[in-house]
């Protein structure tokens, strides 16, 4: 018999669980799963005869993370745009060469974005699919995440038109007829951006999603492109509602916190993506103090890491780094840390299910979907000693060190390795799209985009120098 042939319980062992229902870690304790829910969390359970039993005692189980940004069918030029900023990024995509991908680099893109997702314990993803220009790049992406045994969201956009229009065509509809099904494994959003353009030209859009009850996620609070104007434009027509998710939100006023936290919406959090791209600092440190739900994400592949242990724990130190600084500037000391390593897993597991509306998700109790992580490596010095479970899980444990993983009762990665995914298939659809866009764009492009110019530096003078003084006495000797 198969170990984990479909239907079979699992039961997973003597772990130290963190159910995410506040601070509480239980030690030494059984997750039992069948079908595709937790059946019992507790000491020593009895399981169904049959049940797979995995050991992880010494190690952490969680909740499956969930991120509620990232653009996946970039994931193919994995760290290409390391040393770009967002005007670049935009030129690269939205003016130049976005328009190159054809349906199958959507695919080859989103496909291993998904499997990179679950070998990092990151369950559920929200796929901020902006380059769906025709329908055909739509059924690609949706074909690639239905692939893969993972949870997503496909958020539909179209960077190479106006919101309006693409919302409004035929075929954008007979795609929502056709592919939005009520699949709990692919859940459906729209995304477009508002400009604050005082006509409000979104509006059309936002209408759309409401007759389709969709939500909207929307990049927010961008220097330079989305501003506070936008966020006005929602609310005095009425559009932000509790499940519109606003993406970085790094450069709003305190009056558009208030809007967000009025209406009930949550902010998705990128900071890997806020610190070196320009979006502006990272906000956890203002939106805290408005009591805005967060959530984490990475963005894009073709910049940062596509795991949400680098989210953590560039949060925490995004956000202290700014607790300091602020109270630097007063004369002051920080002598206790507001943002605490539970609050951020909170955002990487709980806080996510609460932005995309699944109260299923989040958390290990009975009833809820079996999305787990079991975070074990025994061949690692980092393992041990396991003291402060949230603060093992923010900043010591890597994607190397997920050891199981289940999505809706699947155990879909078991000692370290992903289960059923053919990964020189998914290498050879990724190296055919590269193939295929240094033929389009050219090799001299294609390397002018991958290292664009270094600004020239001065350095400063040093009136620390001696250099006129050696002189004078080496003269004199």
């Amino acid at each position: 018999m198969n170990e984990f042939e479909a239907g079979r319980p699992v039961v997973l062992r003597g772990g130290t669980v963190l159910p995410m229902d506040g601070r509480r870690v239980l030690t030494r304790t059984d997750v039992l799963v069948t079908g595709d829910r937790i059946a019992a969390v507790g000491p020593e359970l009895e399981a169904p005869e049959g049940a797979a039993e995995i050991d992880a005692s010494g190690g952490i189980v969680m909740p499956g993370m969930i991120d509620t940004h990232r653009h996946m069918w970039q994931t193919v030029m994995r760290g290409y745009g390391a040393d770009w900023t967002l005007t670049q990024y935009f030129v690269w995509y939205y003016l130049e060469h976005g328009k190159l991908f054809r349906p199958e680099d959507v695919h080859a893109g989103n496909t291993l974005a998904a499997i990179e997702a679950l070998d990092a314990g990151v369950t559920t993803v929200v796929d901020w699919s902006h380059g769906l220009r025709t329908p055909d790049h739509a059924d690609a992406a949706a074909d690639a995440l239905q692939a893969v045994p993972g949870r997503y969201v496909l958020a539909y956009g179209n960077i190479q038109q106006p919101p309006a229009e693409w919302t409004a065509a035929p075929e954008f509809r007979d795609f929502v007829r056709r592919r939005v099904t009520g699949d709990d494994l692919l859940g459906f959003q729209i995304a477009f951006d508002v400009t604050g353009d005082p006509s409000f030209p979104e509006r059309p859009a936002f209408e759309v999603a409401r007759e389709l009850g969709a939500t909207v996620t929307t990049h927010a609070g961008v220097w330079g492109a989305t501003s506070d104007d936008g966020i006005r434009l929602m609310y005095d027509h009425g559009f932000m509602t509790p499940g519109t998710i606003y993406v970085h939100a790094a450069s709003l006023s305190a009056d558009s916190y208030h809007r967000i936290a009025a209406t009930g919406g949550s902010i998705s959090v990128s900071t890997e993506s806020e610190q070196s791209a320009g979006q502006g600092y990272p906000p956890t440190w203002a939106i805290r103090a408005h009591g805005i739900p967060v959530s984490l994400s990475m963005d894009t592949s073709v910049w940062w890491s596509g795991d949400l242990f680098s989210a953590m724990r560039t949060t925490l130190g995004a956000d202290r780094s700014r607790e300091h600084l602020e109270a630097h500037a007063k004369g002051e000391t920080v002598t206790h840390c507001a943002l605490r390593a539970d609050q951020v897993v909170d955002w990487a597991t709980r806080g996510g299910a609460r932005a995309i509306g699944r109260d299923d998700l989040g958390t290990i109790e009975p009833g809820k979907k079996a999305d787990l992580v079991l975070i074990k490596n025994d061949a690692s010095p980092v393992s041990f000693p396991l003291l402060n479970p949230f603060g093992h899980v923010a900043f010591q444990a890597q994607r190397g060190d997920v050891h199981t993983v289940l999505v809706n009762g699947r155990v879909v990665k078991h000692e370290h390795r992903l289960l059923g995914v053919d990964l020189a298939a998914v290498r050879a659809q990724a190296d055919s799209t590269i193939e295929y866009l240094k033929g389009a764009m050219g090799e001299e492009a294609w390397e002018k985009g991958m290292n664009p110019d270094i600004p020239s530096a001065k350095v400063l003078d040093n009136p620390y120098t001696y250099t006129d003084y050696r002189s004078d006495a080496t003269h004199r000797l």
